[in-house]
């Protein structure tokens, strides 16, 4: 089953990932994919932000990966993202396998490149306004700089026996009218 909502702006993004961090346990994988700038990081703010994990949640572009400690008794955040990687070895290089069980790894831009970790996981789609012509509505980020919110669209998929008969519903459900 796939679950799909809207997103009015960052901060019912954030909201989402501090829902669905109430359901994520060590061991677990969330796969986000989506265009630049569509709100993956956001969302893994929102997850970190639930896990209760140590340090601001940033895109971890450059270094590709990042762990946040729990500052609780809750699993680590293992932060990826997989833009640059190229191929599976690049992947296999990163050991996410040797903290999967210990931590929440979220991975970005993983798509096509993550599912081997583990047959359970949450994928997750977030999309951005688009144009008129298809493209991505290029006026949306300069708008949310300047104030203005952007919805989002955000698609959520369960895989694998981890997340059979778990009803995702109230966790997706913004809770607002």
């Amino acid at each position: 089953m796939t679950y799909t909502l809207t997103l009015a702006d960052p901060d019912a993004t954030r909201d989402l990932g501090r829902r669905l961090a109430a359901l994520l346990r060590a061991g677990d994988l969330v796969l986000l994919s989506g265009d630049l700038g569509a709100g993956k990081t956001t969302l893994t703010q929102g997850i970190g932000d639930g896990l209760g994990v140590r340090g601001q949640v940033a895109s971890p572009t450059f270094i590709i990966a990042r762990v946040h400690p729990s500052l609780g008794a809750g699993p680590d955040l293992v932060h990826v993202d997989a833009y640059r990687l190229g191929s599976l070895d690049e992947v296999d290089a990163l050991d996410l396998d040797t903290s999967l069980e210990d931590s929440v790894t979220v991975v970005e831009w993983g798509e096509g490149k993550v599912e081997a970790l583990s047959a359970d996981r949450l994928e997750i789609h977030v999309r951005r306004p688009r144009g008129s012509d298809g493209a991505p509505d290029a006026a949306s980020p300069l708008l949310e700089e300047l104030g203005a919110p952007a919805a989002r669209e955000v698609e959520v998929r369960p895989v694998g026996q981890r997340w059979a008969g778990i009803d995702l519903t109230a966790a997706l459900s913004t809770g607002r009218p």
